[in-house]
This record gives C-alpha cells, structure tokens and sequence, in this order.
C-alpha cells in the first residue's frame, strides 16, 4: 500500500479495545457474516477468541466504520497508499462481482483493486446495479512523513458516489457524472457530431414536497405540491407549485417533461404520489430506472426549512434581495429548496443555488401553451409510446440541431410552444430569412456550429470547478475562436441578417464573449494539454507563492547536481551520472563486481544481477526534501487552478447568455432544415379562435413513410365563431387517430414557430391542447382502464377554455354500450355548449352524431371515407362473410353508421368459420335493432 500502509500497521498496535458491554460503534453484522464470531466473542472468555477475528480493531478499520455509518447504501472504495481496498461485506460483493480474492483480515474481510484500475472497477460495480463510494486520502505520503502528525491516520472523505446512469457503461457521481458523463470532444477531435449529440439527456434532479392540511374546499386526495428541479449540465434551477388532484395528473405532466434521472422524497409521501411515483420509475426508460432517493421528513417540515433557507441566504450568499426573492417563493417549494439545499452541500455544488433570481417557474401559464402529461404522451412530443425512443416522436421530426446545448434548447421549445403572436412570429420570420436568403453569411453561422463541445455542460462545469486543465482550455479556446470568427462576421450581419431574432443574438456574442481572451492568454497551452498544473501559468508574476516554490525546487535541484563530482571521487568513478529508474531519481548504478567501492552509509534503492542502485546520504536527505517541496507545490498550483477558476466564473453569467444565444441559432437553423421538407409552409399566426389546415398531414408518419408511400393529405377548419365541433366517425383503422393527432401537432408545430406539412394554415393560437385517447389501465395506481379514461376527462373538463383544442378518442367505450353513448353525449354537449373549446370527438356511437341537429352552427358531422366489398356487393356475400374494406383515409362530410369493426378481425387473420358466424350475427342484431326502430316510429 505504499508509505500509508506500513504507517498504519504500526498504528493498529495503538488502537483501543471496545469495552465490554458498549454499544458497537456500528451495527458491524452489515459489513459482513464473519463478524458474528466476533460479536459472540463478547460474551465469551478471551481463550475462546478466533484468533483471525479480534476483539480490537485498526484505526483504519474504525475510520471505515464511522463513514459506513454515514453510506451505508454504498459499496465504498478506500484508498490505502496505491490501493483501494473494500471491508467486510463490501468486500465479498466486489469479490463476486469483480473477481477478485477476498479474505479476513482481523476483523473485516477484505478485497482490494490497484489505484490505476479503480474506474474500471466502478463502472462494473455500477453496471451491476450498485451504488459505489471512492474514499480518498487528504494527504500525501511525503507531507504527512515531514507533518507533525506524522504518526498519526491519514484522514480520508468521500470523493464521489457513483450510480447507474443511461448508459451502464458510464458512471459518475450523480452531480459529476451528470457534469462529465458524455466527455466532451476531445482536443483536436473529429468526432461526427451527429455521434456526439444522439442522446443528450437533460439529467435533472428533482425535489417533491407536497401539503394538503391548509387547503380551502379540499377534496380527498387532494394537496399543494412544490417542486424544485435542479439541472447540473446547465446550473438551471426550476421551481413550481400547484394543486393537485388525487390523480396525481398535475405531477404527473411534470415529471415527465422533466424527466429526471434522480427523484428526491421525504421518507413519507401520500399514498396517491407514492403510487404515481411508482409507475413512472417502474417504466423502463432507455433501460435505465429513475433513481430514489430519500431523505428525512423533517428537511421538509416548513420550520425546519425556513430556518435552512434563512441561513443560507443570509451566512453563506449573503444579501436581503436574495433572501426576499427566496422567501416569496410558495412554503411547498421553500421545503423542496431546503431539501436540495442539504443535498447539495454533500456535494459542495451548493453554489448553483447562490443566484435565486435566475430561477424559472415551471409551468408560466401566460407564456406557453399548457401540454399536460397525457397530451404529451398521446402525441409522441417526446418520444413514442412503443419502444420509449426518440424516433418517431415529433422531437426527433424537428431535431437538426449540430450541438448538445442546441437540443436541449430545442426540446424545451418543443414542449412549451408560445402564446405571444410577437415571438412566434419573430422565429418564424428567422426561419423564413434562413430558408429563402441567399446570402452566405448562414452557411457560414451554420458552419460555426459544427462539432463544437458541450459548451453549456462544460461552463458548469468549470463553473462548479469539477473541469480538467484539459476540458478548460478545450472549452475557453473554443469560445476565443467564436468570439473572433463571428466579430469577423459582424459587418456581413449587419447589412444581410434582417430578423431582429437572429441579428441581435449573434451581435451580442462578441460582446458577451469578449472577457475569455485574457484566460487564455495566461495558459501554457501543452502544459493545459497535457494536464500538468505546474506548468499552467506562462508568467508566475501574479502566483508568487508557486514561483517562491520552484525557486526553492530548483534549489534543491542544484544542489543536488552539485554534490556529483563529490560521488565520482567516493566512488572512484570520473563518469559516473545519475539515473533514474522506475520513478527514482539521481540513482548512482555501479557494478555488482564495484559494490567495494561504495561507502557504508549509502542506501541501496534497487539491484539486478548486474548492477546495483544507491542513494548518498546527502542525496536521501535532498531527495525527501524535494519531493516535500514538489508535493507543496502541487497544492499551491491546484489552490491557484481553483482561484482562478474562481476569477473565470465571475464571467459565467454573460457567458452563458452567450451560449444561449448560440443555441436559439442552432434551433432556428434546425427549424428552417425541417421547412426545407416538402410542401410545408409558413403558417399565419392569429389572435383568434380558429385552426384552419388546408391539406394538412401528419408531420411524424410523412417522414417514417418517406417517398415511396405518400400520407394522404387532409383539410381541416375549425372556428369559434362557426362550425368549432368535429364529431369523427367511420372505421376501425380507418385513419381516425391519426388525423386528429396531425390537427395537434400542425398546431403545436406552429406555435413553436415552425413551419408546418400543409398547403396552407392559419392558427388561432391556442392556450393548451388536452388529449384523452387511448385504451390502457395503471395498474400501479390502482385504476382500470373505464377509470383512467374518466380521470383524464374530467382534468380536461376542469381545465378546458374556449381557447383551447380539445381531442377525445372513442370516450365510453370501456363500460357497457348505454352507459358508454350516456357518458359520450353528455361530455361532448358539455364541451359544445359550455367551453366552447374547439373540439374532434372521435366516437364509434352514431347517437352522439344527433347533436349535431341540436347545435347546428357550431357542430358538424365527419367520417373517414372508404370504398365498401369493391369485388361482390351480393346479398347473399354480405351475408355470409364480413365486409371487405377499402380504406382512403379521407375525412368527409357525414356520418358513418358501421364501424365494419369485422373487416379489422379479418385482417388480423381471425380464423374464416369464426368471421363468418361473426358476420351473421351481426347482420342478425341489425334486423333486430332496425325492427325495433321502425316499430317506435
């Protein structure tokens, strides 16, 4: 183990005997199954003492225990000198899964891993699913040697906790592996970019506190919840708070845009959110789980919290306007904070929090349009409902995006489209210039955005000061370079860019990025390169104590060359030179057949057959001095890296606003790459009630379908102050969803600010879009399939306004047939005569269509048009056989009595004698119901 272990071998013969009849230090039986002997050893005279498994323990086996208390979730890693070594029951986990040889040792089994294969290890450890510590050494073996505590433990601390992320091969400590995960493009890397941005995950953490006791008019279940989401890659701290019902919906929708990686709770939670919280992280997303973590309940306790919070932003981020923008926040979320706030001193990453009037609310109801969770679900915003992907989901449709912080903005654009007409059409005009102009000045603003790093990740994470000299320099130079290439193109943009979007965000960056010169100016670029902190800072000027330190090096350093003709002449050697040898330097090699020579007092360091190795006394002393001073100077040039990091980070916000900028332009160069797709266009915006789609077709299925099957394209007009009700009929498979789906997303595209698959739109701008399509139960909360249908019905029916568009798919069709149309017709009357949202009803209940004679203005009846048994119109076929369809997938005027759900079971291959008995049955219940219609007459 090096210089540390010997020393604490020696201080095992020092440590103390636990006193009979004390309490443990720790439950030690956690550790490991072979400590039970020693438990029973207790009560048992000291002859009948194993004599592997003693009743002392090491200093080293008592600092374990005290930090296993502190993680006891954790396989913790210690490092002993150029070892990590695991104890008791954490060594027989890594032995089974790593491989290696366990075996007692005094009181704890134990494994152990070389320094240097240490994150080979972790990310097998966290691929099997464990949760994994590294505990480091604060010293060093040279300065605790020449320390007054020389004879004492080295003290160790928890560096990082890794565990699972997407990809199993990766890991990091939740914040730094959310910082260091993806490794940003290598120095001279010529990585596609395409690889690098495939998957950027957002990596949220967030925080949940709920509290239902002070609600006025509460019902069962419900409650106020505040939440707060942290985002390590970026420093974006997010909160929101709301009411919720006992569905849980309002979470719900949020969790799933957020979509964290890590959750925290208190240890106790409502039944309702628990079972919420269940389903979600029991779907397996990208085949990684979200992780839990719980915490006590009294960090959420308001008393508890405000106190928390108060004293942190009055002793640690000292000045009243943070505190007052803090305490105006609502008590949920102050409870949320203060939990984050003691998770993230863990970590030293507190400083994300230091800034309270960057933070955004979540849900701004008079900025975006409201896309709860369901809706998001039901149109694929953000992936699709079969295998959980990115492709086939309206983001992966509208991601060109060159860069990682370019897609993260874009996803954010796409799940809160605009409400104000002004920016929707100030994207929309960027994205007009970009695809009509034909100057050059875009491809080379394009051109600028290819294969750069993460700069946003990279920001925050020299902003935390978690970056290599390596990802610093990469990061720092990178902007340098834009900042000169864009100020190159400031006159072209001047007189060529025309959208005040596009123009002042590129005009800004050069302002903005004009501070990071100077950083790179103070830089040893190979030294950076290279990783070697001694020999960052070309001029040592303004770092007097490392220049004091390498003068005192060198020094040495002369001395020690010094003292050479005085070894040649000991030992009668005129060319004799120092060498150096597996890391020893200023080694005198003599002959084994010269060993005669060397004095007495010198030290032999090595030997082979040949030759043999020697230090001088002078040179032992001088030696130790120097690797002293050599330590001592790497903790002033890593204290200097990290003051001067300190010095960077000032600039950290007007550098991020920069980057922000950048990645509004790659997003609107995304944009303008979908425009490019054929026949879509502008659409116009309005501020009115109306969603007017002249050969509109469905942006997903046109792609996936490419060339060779052309989607069928269709028209649809919707107006508030006319015909603002669709009642949708027609066959099963005949297109019905996917035409009400395309109406969704053409309107969400437009809102984003994109163009849209059609001939020609206009858009009213809508402030939510609510979905209730679909036929699945939640087993994990408890609810049929009839339940969920009827949950999400009435969150729509709570939440609706007449500016909104509403999408119900075949609602009552999970209870019996009377009560399904009783439910059907009422909600849709509703919906008609009291939101007067605009509204598609798809519905298999011809009885629903009738409301379209009691409201003959503002509802109209449709159906997906299809050609009925083309090759035998016979009686006596239709009779005995089911229909033949021919599906054309066009909406039409009028109303579709069947829904010829038959010809579906004959195309999923049903067996022939079953159909036709279907069919005859059919046609049976037919006559019946017709006779009983006419007898009524």
């Amino acid at each position: 183990f090096g210089g540390s272990s010997k020393q604490e071998q020696s201080l095992a013969l020092q440590s103390v005997q636990t006193k009979e009849g004390e309490e443990s230090p720790c439950n030690l039986s956690q550790f490991s199954a072979s400590l039970k002997s020693y438990e029973n050893s207790q009560n048992s005279s000291d002859t009948n003492l194993n004599r592997r498994t003693r009743s002392i323990y090491t200093p080293l086996e008592l600092q374990f225990i005290e930090m296993k208390k502190k993680y006891k979730d954790a396989v913790l890693c210690v490092e002993c000198g150029y070892k990590y070594r695991f104890f008791g029951q954490d060594a027989e986990i890594a032995a089974k899964e790593l491989n290696i040889y366990c075996h007692l040792d005094h009181n704890f089994m134990t494994a152990s891993i070389p320094s240097h294969r240490l994150f080979v290890h972790v990310r097998r450890l966290v691929a099997k699913g464990h949760k994994v510590g590294v505990i480091k050494q604060m010293e060093t073996a040279a300065l605790k040697a020449a320390g007054e505590n020389k004879s004492s433990l080295f003290s160790r601390k928890l560096t990082a906790l890794y565990t699972k992320v997407q990809d199993p091969n990766l890991c990091a400590i939740f914040f730094e592996r959310l910082l260091h995960v993806n490794p940003l493009l290598k120095l001279d890397d010529s990585v596609d970019v395409e690889e690098v941005t495939a998957d950027v995950p957002d990596n949220y953490l967030l925080c949940i506190c709920e509290n239902g006791d002070s609600l006025k008019g509460r019902k069962k279940g419900d409650t106020v919840t505040g939440i707060v989401a942290i985002q390590p890659t970026t420093g974006e701290v997010i909160f929101d708070s709301f009411r919720d019902g006992a569905s849980r919906s309002e979470l719900e929708s949020r969790v799933l845009r957020l979509q964290p990686v890590e959750i925290i709770l208190p240890s106790r939670l409502s039944d309702q959110s628990e079972k919420l919280i269940h389903s979600i992280t029991s779907m397996r997303l990208q085949d990684d789980r979200i992780r839990i973590e719980r915490m006590e309940s009294l960090n959420f306790e308001y008393n508890h919290a405000f106190q928390r919070v108060t004293d942190f932003y009055t002793k640690e981020v000292p000045g009243p306007q943070n505190l007052s923008v803090v305490l105006s926040l609502d008590k949920p979320v102050i409870c949320s904070l203060a939990a984050v706030i003691a998770y993230l001193k863990e970590f030293n990453l507190e400083k994300m929090l230091y800034n309270p009037s960057n933070f955004k609310q979540l849900s701004s109801e008079t900025e975006h349009m409201t896309i709860n969770g369901t809706t998001m679900k039901n149109l694929e915003i953000l992936q699709n409902q079969t295998d959980m992907k990115t492709k086939g989901s309206l983001l992966w449709v509208l991601d060109h995006t060159k860069t990682s912080f370019g897609r993260r903005r874009l996803k954010k654009w796409v799940t809160q489209p605009l409400l104000k007409i002004s920016e929707i059409n100030a994207r929309l005009d960027a994205v007009s210039e970009i695809l009509l102009s034909e100057s050059s000045v875009f491809g080379q603003i394009q051109n600028l955005l290819c294969k750069l790093p993460d700069l946003e990740r990279g920001l925050c994470s020299v902003f935390h000061k978690k970056c290599s000299t390596q990802e610093f320099f990469l990061i720092v130079s990178t902007l340098s370079r834009l900042d000169l290439e864009i100020q190159a193109l400031v006159p072209v943009i001047h007189s060529h860019v025309r959208s005040p979007l596009l123009k002042n965000a590129l005009l800004e960056i050069p302002d903005l990025l004009s501070p990071v010169k100077q950083y790179l100016k103070v830089l040893n670029e190979e030294a950076a390169k290279a990783g070697d902190k001694t020999q960052l800072f070309k001029d040592l000027t303004d770092f007097p104590a490392i220049r004091k330190k390498k003068e005192e090096i060198q020094d040495v350093l002369s001395k020690i060359q010094l003292h050479l003709p005085d070894i040649r002449k000991q030992i009668k050697n005129p060319s004799a030179e120092y060498v150096t040898v597996s890391g020893q330097e200023f080694l005198i090699e003599v002959k084994n057949s010269h060993k005669s020579c060397v004095p007495s007092d010198w030290v032999m360091v090595s030997s082979t057959k040949a030759v043999s190795r020697f230090h001088s006394p002078f040179v032992t002393d001088s030696y130790r001095v120097l690797q002293q001073l050599r330590e001592q100077l790497a903790l002033h040039c890593s204290a200097e890296w990290l003051s001067f990091l300190d010095h960077f980070s000032e600039h950290y916000h007007p550098v991020s606003k920069a980057i922000c900028h950048l990645a509004t332009v790659d997003c609107l160069f995304s944009l303008a790459q979908v425009a490019k797709q054929g026949e879509y266009c502008r659409p116009a915006v309005r501020d009115n009630r109306e969603i007017v789609i002249r050969n509109g077709r469905h942006p997903v299925i046109d792609v996936l379908l490419g060339e060779q099957d052309q989607y069928v394209p269709n028209t649809t007009s919707l107006s508030g102050d006319g015909e603002r009700v669709m009642i949708i009929t027609g066959p099963n498979m005949g297109g019905k969803s996917s035409y009400i789906k395309q109406v969704a997303l053409i309107t969400v595209m437009a809102q984003i600010g994109s163009f849209v698959p059609a001939e020609e739109a206009t858009i009213g701008v809508v402030d939510g879009i609510f979905t209730r399509m679909g036929a699945a139960d939640n087993i994990y909360q408890g609810r049929s399939t009839f339940m969920e249908e009827l949950t999400d019905t009435a969150e729509i029916i709570r939440k609706a306004t007449p500016r909104s568009l509403v999408i119900l798919d075949e609602l009552g069709r999970g209870t019996s047939t009377h009560d399904g149309i009783a439910i059907a017709h009422a909600t849709l009357e509703h919906f008609i005569r009291d939101v007067s949202a605009l509204t598609l009803f798809v519905t298999h209940y011809p009885s629903v269509c009738e409301l379209q004679r009691l409201y003959p203005r503002a509802v109209g009846n449709y159906h997906m048009a299809f050609l009925l048994n083309e090759d035998d119109s016979s009686q006596h076929a239709v009779e005995e056989n089911p229909e033949f369809i021919t599906f054309l997938y066009q909406i039409t005027k009028g109303v579709s009595a069947r829904s010829y759900g038959l010809n579906v079971a004959k195309l999923a291959d049903i067996p022939e004698e079953i159909l036709k008995r279907a069919a005859h049955k059919s046609k049976e219940l037919e006559r019946i119901v017709n006779m009983k219609r006419s007898e009524q007459m």
